[in-house]
């Protein structure tokens, strides 16, 4: 009974750090990839579908993405969605493939990729300790029902709380990891 609510609340808030590790895909580092493009959909024969599932996109160099549509009436598509992800360039459509140039990012620019990874950071430790709170709301369910006695709920709590805690610092350690990937030039 208890165990299931330990393995929810792993579960859930593993989860939380896996949705900020993806998110912190799309951040720019001082290397250029291209899952800066993950969130870019375009509409593909109807339907909104990731840039590389209508184009082959590749990262040529440091500082350069060449997207190489399979279906070259895609090229005024593709190009548009990306002017309206706003992901800090301008797309050149050379009319075979459009390319991404990357300028060298300034030291505000490496600044304000830090505060967008704080920000999604926290993001992520609210999702972990709304997950601390549902798992609480069951131990308490579970002891109003008199299937658990008020000493294994507080162990439970604690055994909850010691969870959060690890995954808080696993969020702490992947930020800190990502700062200084983004702040190395």
């Amino acid at each position: 009974m208890l165990n299931e609510v330990y393995q929810f609340c792993e579960e859930k808030m593993q989860g939380s750090i896996d949705h900020m590790i993806s998110n912190f895909r799309t951040l720019r580092t001082g290397k250029v990839t291209t899952k800066i493009l993950d969130n870019v959909r375009v509409d593909s024969y109807g339907s909104m579908v990731p840039i590389d599932q209508a184009a082959s996109v590749l990262a040529t160099d440091a500082t350069t993405i060449t997207i190489s549509p399979w279906d070259k009436s895609m090229l005024s598509v593709i190009e548009k969605a990306i002017m309206k992800a706003d992901i800090g360039v301008n797309p050149n459509n050379n009319g075979t493939e459009i390319k991404l140039f990357f300028p060298a990012m300034t030291v505000d620019q490496r600044h304000d990729t830090v505060k967008k990874a704080k920000g999604m950071a926290e993001d992520a430790k609210v999702g972990v300790r709304n997950d601390r709170k549902k798992a609480n709301d069951k131990i308490k369910v579970l002891e109003k029902d008199k299937l658990i006695t008020q000493d294994e709920s507080k162990v439970a709590q604690d055994k909850v709380q010691k969870i959060t805690d690890k995954y808080i610092a696993k969020i702490d350690e992947t930020l800190k990891n990502k700062e200084q990937d983004i702040l190395t030039v």
